[in-house]
């Protein structure tokens, strides 16, 4: 039998259906800001950038909208890759407009904060850092969890930052929530670490030996609490 959806799911799929290809309306315009503020907790965001600089060039922060990405273009930013994935938020549709206006390559890539990569989603991920052109600025929705773990993986792969080092960039000070069901992305790393310790080996090898999503998945548990601060309370995609 297929499932019901609620009273509000539903409500959200014509609150969408209403602005999502009516850009071009002021009705629409301002539904997409209402969208991005409120639903998509923009308005924290105004006030708490969660930007930082990984390595020269290379930027990480949450959520940009349209006044952040002229900003960055104001300041030479010639790149953002977008880890949420070409959505239908009103976020990004207004990111993705703002983009085009000040001359900025957005580039779409859907990570998600609770699945490991695959070995070729890892490898895909490099294949961008070689050829986006800088400064660029990756984020996701918060700046927490997809950034950080990019970041760590930037570092890993085209820096020769220790990975003890690089997993830093998964911690309370980006308001990473390592004891939730987003601490795989950390797990990850460890799991990396201690391959490294017992023998070592590159980042890119261990990837392309030894790396197994599924069983690092299979191992990994997630706190009750901190998955419902993750879940309920901050909204983690």
């Amino acid at each position: 039998m297929k499932k019901r959806k609620g009273p509000w799911k539903a409500w959200q799929r014509r609150w969408k259906d209403g602005w999502i290809d009516a850009m071009e309306t002021p009705r629409g315009r301002r539904n997409a800001h209402i969208d991005m503020l409120v639903f998509d907790h923009g308005l924290i965001r105004m006030a708490w950038r969660n930007m930082h600089e990984v390595a020269p060039g290379v930027w990480r922060g949450n959520q940009p909208d349209p006044a952040m990405v002229r900003r960055l273009a104001a300041r030479g930013f010639r790149s953002i890759l977008n880890l949420r994935g070409a959505t239908q938020y009103g976020s990004y549709l207004l990111e993705r407009e703002a983009c085009r206006a000040a001359g900025i390559t957005l580039i779409d890539l859907k990570m998600t904060s609770r699945d490991l990569p695959s070995a070729a989603e890892v490898m895909a991920l490099d294949a961008i850092f070689a050829a986006i052109e800088r400064p660029f600025l990756m984020h996701c929705k918060s700046g927490a969890d997809r950034a950080g773990f990019a970041s760590a993986l930037y570092l890993l792969l085209r820096t020769e930052t220790p990975v003890a080092e690089a997993r830093e960039q998964l911690s309370w000070r980006y308001l990473h929530l390592e004891g939730a069901r987003t601490g795989v992305l950390r797990f990850m790393l460890d799991a990396y670490a201690a391959a490294d310790a017992a023998r070592p080996q590159s980042f890119r090898d261990w990837i392309a030996a030894e790396y197994d999503p599924e069983a690092l998945s299979a191992a990994f548990r997630g706190g009750r609490v901190a998955n419902f601060v993750a879940d309920r309370l901050l909204g983690r995609e």
